[in-house]
């Protein structure tokens, strides 16, 4: 979970095995803010049950395809999203996500939460090198 002001990493949640974010968000029972604006991709198209007032792309299909309003609608929320995929590469550069972990599974929330950690500090100090000494 991102915020979408400061572009801080808030929560993060993992499970064992290859489990969808969807599920993993429906079963850590997170408690979200019900004012909280939500903008999601694709793959959380059963999050309005949960969260009314969020925002997720329409879907084309080959028998319906998009209108110019929805390709416009997706066009904005790809663009309002863009925050929360430079937070995933830049946790993906610590290469936990591409190789085996070989810790121990109990750990692999702590490692996560830790390499988000490292990305906020990254992120909040990141005008300190342009500034003169």
């Amino acid at each position: 979970m991102v915020c979408f002001l400061t572009g801080l990493i808030l929560a993060v949640r993992c499970a064992r095995g290859s489990k969808h974010d969807f599920k993993i968000l429906k079963e850590s029972r997170l408690e979200i803010n019900t004012d909280a604006q939500i903008k999601t991709d694709k793959g959380f198209i059963g999050i309005k049950e949960l969260f009314p007032d969020s925002e997720v792309p329409h879907k084309s299909s080959k028998h319906h395809p998009l209108t110019q309003e929805q390709k416009q609608f997706n066009r904005q929320l790809a663009r309002e999203r863009i925050i929360i995929e430079h937070r995933n590469r830049e946790c993906k550069i610590f290469r936990i996500c591409n190789e085996r972990y070989r810790g121990k599974h109990k750990n692999y929330e702590k490692t996560w939460k830790l390499v988000s950690a490292i990305v906020n500090l990254k992120l909040s100090t990141r005008h300190l090198k342009f500034a003169s000494p």
